[in-house]
């Protein structure tokens, strides 16, 4: 089950991503035993909670944080053997966490929670915004410039490391997800009923991109200044080659492990070649050819995985339900 997703599952299929499916534009490719996309890289962590982990960030790969349900925050500082528990001061659904350095982090939550760091994690201090919407992203281009984004089309930004926060007209009421800039003036937000915004004035003002699907998009990620990825429920896959100008429907379709179309949850890419996609039911795809092919889904948890985060492209992690961390080491 998707623990901040009301939406109901759009299941409309698009005649022209099939048809770019049939013509082999974008494949599903079956695993092998032999292939580097075998479980053989994936190592479970115990993180001693039960709780559902929403967000998962590695600085490097000894030191991260997650983040979840009932106010959890865990920190490590070993990669992942150990899991250290931080006070969050609060029981609310934490969704998102992000350090723009080593030592300076947000995280923000249900009922317009935002949390702040300034050591790393070891303690954390509200910082108070003008919203009762649930936050479910956050992007922090230095350790003094950010957004956060959620319910209602909500978005805050801060030029002074969070001591103010100002509200910017997003110009919809849809929830929005998620959030990735390329730096301080350029950025794109995602989220329900196919909203794609974007900014060339650090948020000054917002336009509507067009995907032309009412699909719930969770999740977006660039990989350069034009090439762009977004995800969301019922398989939906879209990617931009153009920042956003087009974005080209690449939906996933089921392989033959698959029995229903699955939620894709998060995207990350490590380098313009080898991207990375989680979503429900612990599955995984990946690419190394810039999204041309993806590998066939394959579950390597058995809960549904809200998190992922690659700190270089020898080690990823992902977060979800019960408590779920798995490490991913690629090149193993």
């Amino acid at each position: 089950m998707l623990v901040w997703f009301s939406l109901g599952r759009a299941h409309r299929r698009n005649s022209v991503a099939t048809l770019l499916f049939l013509l082999g534009m974008i494949v599903l490719l079956p695993q092998s035993a032999g292939s580097t996309d075998s479980n053989s890289f994936v190592t479970a962590q115990a993180s001693n909670t039960k709780s559902t982990l929403m967000s998962i960030q590695f600085r490097t790969p000894q030191n991260g944080w997650v983040v979840g349900t009932g106010g959890t925050i865990l920190k490590t500082a070993d990669g992942g053997k150990k899991w250290k528990r931080a006070v969050s001061g609060t029981s609310a659904l934490l969704t998102c966490v992000y350090f723009a350095d080593s030592l300076t982090g947000w995280v923000t939550g249900a009922g317009g929670f935002l949390s702040h760091t300034t050591n790393g994690g070891e303690s954390w201090l509200s910082q108070h915004l003008d919203t009762q919407q649930a936050l479910y992203g956050g992007y922090f281009t230095s350790p003094r410039i950010g957004w956060v984004v959620g319910g209602g089309g909500t978005i805050f930004h801060t030029v002074d490391g969070g001591q103010h926060w100002s509200e910017q007209a997003s110009g919809t009421t849809a929830t929005l997800y998620a959030a990735h800039f390329l730096n301080d003036q350029q950025g794109t937000v995602v989220g329900a009923l196919g909203t794609v915004l974007s900014t060339d004035d650090g948020g000054v003002t917002w336009a509507s991109q067009e995907t032309q699907h009412a699909v719930t998009l969770f999740d977006v990620f660039f990989t350069d200044s034009t090439t762009g990825w977004a995800v969301g429920n019922a398989g939906a896959l879209f990617q931009t080659t153009d920042r956003g100008a087009k974005w080209v429907d690449l939906t996933l379709p089921c392989g033959t492990t698959c029995t229903r179309l699955t939620d894709l949850l998060k995207v990350r890419f490590t380098n313009p070649q080898e991207g990375w996609i989680v979503g429900e039911r612990g599955m995984l795809y990946r690419t190394n050819d810039a999204g041309l092919t993806w590998s066939e889904g394959k579950s390597i948890a058995s809960s549904s995985l809200f998190g992922l985060s690659f700190p270089d492209a020898m080690h990823g992690w992902a977060s979800g339900e019960n408590g779920t961390i798995v490490h991913l080491q690629p090149g193993r």
